[in-house]
C-alpha cells in the first residue's frame, strides 16, 4: 500500500499545487507509520526522498499565485498545509525509529536542498530541518550513546545558511543551530546525570550564542564555530569542511553577484576558522578531507569559489605537510586539472609549505619501487612524478629544485625503467584529452614518467639535450625494456656533449648509487655513469671506482651490464694512461659476449672496434680476433635483419685486422664462415632481381673465379653460379646465358673431380630451371652431345637420357678420366 501511495505522490505535477492529493497522501502515510511494521532503512529513505522532492520542487508560493491569481489565497493555504503534512510525516518517521540511523535517514534527504540556488527551496529545507530538530528536542528524552549522527554535516549546512542572502533563512538557520546546541548540552548533562529544564536551557543558549546579525552574519558564524568546539571531533571537523565545500557548488547558480559573494564569504570564514582553531583535530582525517576536496572541485567552476575550496590544502599543509602530501599522492592518475591545482596550491597560496621539505618528500617517494614486496602495484612513485611536474611549472620553486636536481633526475630515470610495461589499474587518459566521441586512450605510465623527465630537463635549461634525444629517438629507446639503457646513455652523452653544468654533481652522486637497489636500478645508474667517464673530472676519481668497477662488470650475470662495462672500458682506453690496462682486458671483454643476444653483441662490438684500432697489436691478438669471429658467426642467422647485416659487416672488419702468420684456428674459422655467408647472400635473392647491375657484377665475378687456379674457389664459384642464374630469369640475356654455358662446359673437364661433378649438376639444374620457368632464350644452344635437336620438356624426368642428371655426371667423370690419361 505504501508503494501505491508513493507512486500517487510522484504522479502529482511539480509545477503547480492545484489539489490536496499530496497532503492527503502524506497524512495517510503518517497514520500508517503508527500501525504498520517499522520500515527498513532503504524503504524509509526512499519514502522520505519521494515526499521531500514532491513538495520542495514546487515553485515558490508567489509564483504559483501569480500563475493563478483567482486561487491565490487557496494556494497559499494549501501549500502551508502540504508542508505541514510533510513535516508531520517526518516527525512520525523519527518517532518510529528514534535512533541515530533513523534521524540520519531523514536529515540526509534535506541536505542537498539546503544548498539550492533557489531561495524558496533553501527556505523549505531549513524550515523542515529546524522543525524535525525542535520536535526531537521537545518531545523525547533524547540520548544517543554513539553521539549525534552526522553532526558535522548538519551543523555545517546550517552555519552556511546563516550567511544566506535571505535574512529569514539566516535567522531560522541560527535558531536550528541553537536547538542543536541545546540537544548536545542535554546529552552531555545526561551522561553526567544532571537534571535540566529543556526550555530554560534553550533560552539560555539562545542568549549565549547571540542574536542573528543580518548586517554581519559572519560574526554569528565565528561565534557558533567557537562555541561548538567541545562537540567537534575529527569526523565532525571533516564533515564541517565538506559541508562548506557543498555550499560552494551551488554558489554559481545563486542569483546575483552579491549573493554569490556572500555565500563564498560564508564558506571561507567557516573553512578558515575551523582549521585555525581545530586544525590539530583534523590530522587523522586528512586523507578523507583531501579526497572530498578533489571530488567537490569537479562541481565548482567559478574561479573565486575554487580558490575558497582549495584553502584547506594550504592551511593543513602548513602544519601537516607530510600527511597532506601522502594524501595527494592518492589522487587518481593521470592528474586532471583538479588534482594539478591541489598540488600547486601547496606553493602558490599562503600559508604555503616549505618547498625544500616538499621536494624532499617527493624525492623520497620517487625512490620507492612501484611494485611492493607483496606484488601489488603502487601508484606512489608515479603520483610523486606527477606532483613534481606540477611544481616545476612554478617559477618560485626552481631554486629549490636545482638543489636536488641530480637526485631528482636519476630517481626519475630509474622510475622510467621500473614503469616499462607496467599497467596501473584505473589509470586512463582524462576525457578532456580525447576528441569528442572518441574513447579515452589507455594511460601508459612509462610515457608519463618520460614526460616528467623532459619537463625537468627543460626547466633546468637542458633544451639542447632534450632536442638531441628527440632527434635521435632517445625517448622511445628509453621506454623499451631492451633498449632503456641506450636511451639513458644517449641522454648522458648529450649532457656531456653540451657541457651540462650539473654533471660533476651527478658524477659524484652516481658512484655510491651503482651498488644500490635491484637490477633495474643498477642498469640505469651504470648506463648514465659510463658516459660520464668521458669527463676530465674522472681523473680525480680513484681507479677502483672507474676502471676497477668496469672490469668487475665484465663478469656480471646480466648481459646488459657486461655491454655497459665494455662501453666504459672503451671510453677509458682513450686516455693514454689507461690504454694498456684496458687492452689487457680485451680477452675478457670478448669472452663476455658469448651466448649474448645479437643486438647486445652488435652494440658491444661497435664499441670494441675502437680498441682494435692501432698498429701496435701483437701476434697474440690473433686469438682474440678469432674468438670475436666465433662470437659473430652464429648471429648471421638472427631473425632481425639489422642484427644480421651488422654482424656480417663487423665480421668483415675484424677479418681485415688479421695478420700473418695464419694459424690453424684462424683458417678453420674462416672456412666455417664460407657457407653461412653464401647462404646469407642467397637469402636476399628477391632483392638481387631488383638490382640488375649488381646481379651481373656478381655473375661476372663468379665466372672469373671459375678460372682460378685454386680448385676450392672454382668449386665455390660453380655452386654460387648454380644458385644465382635461376634467380635472374627476368633479366638474363642470351649472350650471358651462353657465357655461363661455356664456362660450365669447360669446368666439366676440370682436373679436379669434384669440380666436374658440381659443374655437371649445376648445368643440369640451370637447364631444368630454364625450361620449368619457360625463360630459355629461343635458339639457345644449351644442348650437349647428341641431344641437339630434340624438343625439351619442363619436367626433369622427361628430359632425354643424355640430359638426365645421372648421364651428365657420368659423362663429366668420363671426361675427367680422359683428361688424366693425356
Amino acid at each position: 500500500m505504501i508503494k501505491k501511495i508513493m507512486r500517487q505522490i510522484q504522479e502529482e505535477p511539480l509545477d503547480s499545487l492545484s489539489s490536496s492529493v499530496r497532503k492527503q497522501a502524506m497524512e495517510i502515510l503518517t497514520q500508517l507509520s503508527h500501525t504498520q511494521p517499522t520500515l527498513g532503512m532503504r524503504e524509509r529513505s526512499e519514502l522520505v526522498n519521494v515526499c521531500v522532492h514532491s513538495v520542495f520542487s514546487l515553485p515558490s508560493v508567489q509564483a504559483m499565485q501569480e500563475k493563478d491569481e483567482a486561487k491565490a489565497e487557496t494556494i497559499q493555504t494549501l501549500y502551508h498545509q502540504t508542508l505541514e503534512a510533510l513535516q508531520t510525516l517526518l516527525k512520525a518517521l523519527f518517532i518510529e525509529d528514534p535512533t541515530p540511523a533513523g534521524l540520519k535517514s531523514i536529515l540526509e534527504a534535506l541536505g542537498p536542498w539546503m544548498n539550492s540556488g533557489k531561495a524558496h527551496e533553501r527556505a523549505r529545507a531549513v524550515n523542515t530541518n529546524v522543525s524535525v530538530l525542535n520536535h526531537m528536542l521537545l518531545t523525547l528524552p533524547f540520548f544517543m550513546p554513539l553521539g549525534f549522527p552526522a553532526l558535522g554535516l548538519l551543523l555545517g549546512r546550517l552555519i552556511l545558511r546563516i550567511g544566506d542572502p535571505d535574512e529569514e533563512i539566516g535567522c531560522e538557520a541560527l535558531d536550528g543551530i541553537i536547538i542543536l546546541y541545546t540537544t548536545l548540552e542535554l546529552q552531555k548533562r545526561a551522561r553526567d546525570k544532571e537534571e535540566t529544564n529543556k526550555k530554560e536551557l534553550y533560552e539560555s543558549n539562545k542568549h549565549f550564542l547571540g542574536p542573528y546579525n543580518p548586517v554581519s552574519p559572519c560574526q554569528n558564524i565565528l561565534r557558533v564555530i567557537e562555541e561548538f568546539g567541545d562537540f567537534l571531533g575529527p569526523q565532525q571537523i571533516k564533515d564541517l569542511l565538506l559541508a562548506a565545500l557543498e555550499g560552494l557548488k551551488g554558489s554559481s547558480e545563486a542569483p546575483g553577484k552579491d549573493s554569490r559573494e556572500m555565500m563564498q564569504l560564508a564558506s571561507e570564514v567557516m573553512l578558515s576558522s575551523v582549521l585555525e582553531w581545530y586544525c590539530h583535530r583534523a590530522l587523522e582525517v586528512i586523507p578523507e578531507i583531501m579526497q572530498g576536496i578533489y571530488m567537490q572541485l569537479s562541481h565548482i567552476q567559478e574561479p573565486r569559489a575554487r580558490q575558497v575550496a582549495l584553502l584547506p590544502v594550504s592551511l593543513l599543509a602548513s602544519s601537516f605537510m607530510t600527511e597532506v602530501v601522502v594524501a595527494l599522492l592518492m589522487c587518481p592518475l593521470p592528474l586532471n586539472s583538479n588534482g594539478a591545482e591541489m598540488w600547486r596550491q601547496l606553493i602558490l597560496c599562503k600559508p604555503s609549505c616549505d618547498v625544500r621539505d616538499l621536494l624532499d618528500l617527493l624525492l623520497g617517494s620517487l625512490k620507492e619501487k612501484p611494485i611492493t614486496k607483496e606484488g601489488r602495484a603502487s601508484i606512489v612513485p608515479l603520483a610523486a612524478a606527477s606532483g613534481l611536474c606540477e611544481l616545476l611549472s612554478i617559477n618560485s620553486c626552481m631554486g629549490r629544485v636545482r638543489r636536488i636536481y641530480p637526485q631528482l633526475l636519476l630517481a626519475l630515470l630509474i622510475q622510467v625503467h621500473y614503469h616499462i610495461g607496467l599497467n596501473l589499474p584505473g589509470c586512463v587518459a582524462p576525457p578532456k584529452d580525447t576528441k569528442k566521441g572518441a574513447q579515452p586512450s589507455p594511460f601508459v605510465p612509462v610515457r608519463w614518467v618520460v614526460k616528467v623527465v623532459k619537463t625537468l630537463l627543460l626547466r633546468m635549461g637542458c633544451s639542447y639535450e632534450t632536442t638531441f634525444l628527440e632527434d635521435q629517438g632517445g625517448w622511445e629507446l628509453m621506454e623499451q625494456v631492451e633498449s632503456h639503457h641506450r636511451g639513458v646513455a644517449l641522454l648522458a652523452r648529450a649532457m656531456v656533449q653540451y657541457s651540462c653544468q650539473e654533471l660533476c654533481r651527478i658524477l659524484y652522486l652516481l658512484i655510491p648509487l651503482l651498488e644500490r637497489g635491484d637490477e633495474k636500478h643498477r642498469i640505469t645508474a651504470t648506463a648514465f655513469f659510463v658516459e660520464l667517464l668521458q669527463m676530465e673530472q674522472v681523473r680525480r676519481i680513484p681507479e677502483e671506482y672507474s676502471l676497477g668497477r668496469m672490469a668487475e662488470g665484465l663478469s656480471h650475470h646480466d648481459p646488459i651490464m657486461k655491454v655497459l662495462s665494455i662501453r666504459g672500458l672503451v671510453i677509458l682506453a682513450r686516455r693514454s694512461e689507461k690504454t694498456a690496462k684496458v687492452k689487457a682486458l680485451l680477452p675478457s671483454m670478448v669472452k663476455g659476449l658469448k651466448n649474448m643476444d645479437g643486438m647486445l653483441v652488435v652494440e658491444a662490438v661497435h664499441n670494441l672496434k675502437a680498441v682494435f684500432k692501432g698498429r701496435d697489436q701483437k701476434l697474440m691478438d690473433s686469438a682474440v680476433y678469432v674468438e670475436m669471429l666465433q662470437i659473430l658467426l652464429p648471429h648471421f642467422s638472427d631473425a632481425r635483419e639489422d642484427v644480421r647485416s651488422s654482424c656480417i659487416n663487423l665480421y668483415g672488419k675484424v677479418v681485415q685486422k688479421l695478420r700473418a702468420p695464419r694459424t690453424e684456428a684462424m683458417e678453420e674459422q674462416l672456412v666455417s664462415t664460407l657457407v653461412p655467408l653464401l647462404l646469407t647472400m642467397q637469402e636476399g635473392n628477391s632483392k638481387v632481381n631488383t638490382h640488375r647491375d649488381s646481379a651481373f657484377i656478381f655473375l661476372s665475378q663468379s665466372l672469373e673465379y671459375a678460372k682460378n687456379s685454386r680448385a676450392s674457389l672454382r668449386k665455390c664459384s660453380v655452386m654460387f653460379i648454380g644458385s644465382l642464374v635461376p634467380c635472374m630469369e627476368s633479366i638474363m640475356t642470351e649472350d650471358r646465358l651462353n657465357e655461363v654455358k661455356a664456362a660450365l662446359d669447360n669446368l666439366r673437364h676440370d682436373p679436379e673431380a669434384s669440380v666436374c661433378i658440381y659443374a655437371a649438376q649445376v648445368q643440369d639444374h640451370i637447364l631444368a630451371s630454364c625450361w620449368q620457368n619457360s625463360w630459355l632464350p629461343h635458339g639457345n644452344s644449351w644442348v650437349c652431345y647428341s641431344a641437339t635437336t630434340h624438343r625439351w620438356s619442363p619436367s626433369c624426368e622427361n628430359l632425354p637420357t643424355s640430359h638426365q642428371r645421372r648421364s651428365w655426371i657420368m659423362q663429366a667423370l668420363g671426361s675427367w678420366k680422359m683428361s688424366l690419361k693425356k
